[in-house]
């Protein structure tokens, strides 16, 4: 038996809990693994709102929170290839086993090993953040001196983006509240504070041409504001809000494989991605953690240090 922090169902904070659980046995293209290290996201709290069906692998409540993690391979299931018994590992737990938990499974075909000179906890913020950037940048396919906006730079994702993008050569705006300016602007991002200027403006004082490339992390109301500021609107691209086609743009296209996992662990390793991760909790302070995170008001990358 495990200790794991969940939801009993479907709702706000108040039905997250803490229960043991057996070790979930790995099902056929799964590795069990002891976690070290689960990454936490606005995901996380958005699937245990039901807002994100289909992505609980059927799995009966209570239910564990977590989508990524870090940890060492206990156990394959059928049809793993590449990954052993021992491996330090990183990766998605895409069929419903959770992070937030002493052991889990992990997709294997989702799951890379962890390399030389890569800590689990710099490997389990890879996954969610890493990717996404990768992903977005990769679609956009700007040339380097070409400039982008970073909407909602302050928070994992988005400083991953900035930080990327700039490695790319590219000009870097980002929007975020106060608190996020002090981790964007030590990356090099000129930074665009909502609560205290108008955006659009000031924006468009420093992009007058407008924008080559928009990545949208903020959606909603925030999407629609600044999506007019992109010379194409093709090239806004949006990672949670997947209403952007409406307005010409395009919904972030994601690559979870093992490839493009090790791709960002390569891209840390240079110096290119630098996660800035910001608190680590202990599992028993996981409600804090998440907390933090769907109020908002965290810069940079939360996890929680399992082991």
């Amino acid at each position: 038996m495990g200790q794991a922090w969940g939801f009993g169902k479907y709702g706000g904070p108040e039905v997250q809990e803490f229960f043991d659980r057996p070790d979930p046995v790995p099902g056929r293209g799964e590795v069990l693994i002891r976690v070290d290290v689960a990454g936490v996201n606005p995901l996380d709290h958005l699937l245990r709102s039901g807002l994100v069906p289909g992505l609980d692998g059927g799995r009966p409540f209570p239910r564990v929170l977590g989508m990524e993690a870090a940890g060492t391979v206990l156990a394959r299931g059928e049809d793993v290839d590449g990954l052993e018994v021992g491996d330090a590992v990183f990766g998605f737990a895409l069929t419903g086993g959770g992070t937030y938990a002493e052991t889990t499974v992990l997709s294997a075909p989702n799951t890379a090993r962890i390399p030389a000179g890569l800590s689990a906890t710099v490997a389990a913020t890879l996954p969610v953040a890493g990717t996404t950037a990768v992903d977005a940048l990769d679609q956009l396919g700007l040339p380097a001196g070409a400039t982008v906006l970073v909407n909602g730079v302050g928070g994992g994702v988005g400083l991953a983006v900035a930080r990327l993008a700039i490695g790319r050569e590219l000009r870097v705006i980002g929007t975020g509240s106060t608190a996020k300016r002090e981790h964007a602007e030590a990356i090099g991002v000129r930074f665009i504070d909502y609560t205290a200027e108008d955006v659009v403006a000031a924006a468009r004082e420093l992009v007058p041409d407008g924008f080559d490339g928009i990545v949208d992390l903020a959606g909603g109301t925030s999407l629609r504001t600044v999506a007019p500021l992109a010379r194409e609107p093709r090239n806004v691209i949006a990672v949670g809000d997947m209403s952007v086609p409406d307005l010409g743009g395009r919904f972030v296209e994601r690559r979870l494989d093992r490839e493009n996992l090790e791709r960002s662990a390569q891209l840390t390793l240079d110096g290119v991605l630098a996660p800035v991760i910001t608190a680590v909790h202990p599992l028993s302070d996981a409600p804090a953690a998440l907390a933090t995170v769907e109020n908002g008001h965290t810069a940079g990358k939360v996890v929680i240090k399992v082991a």
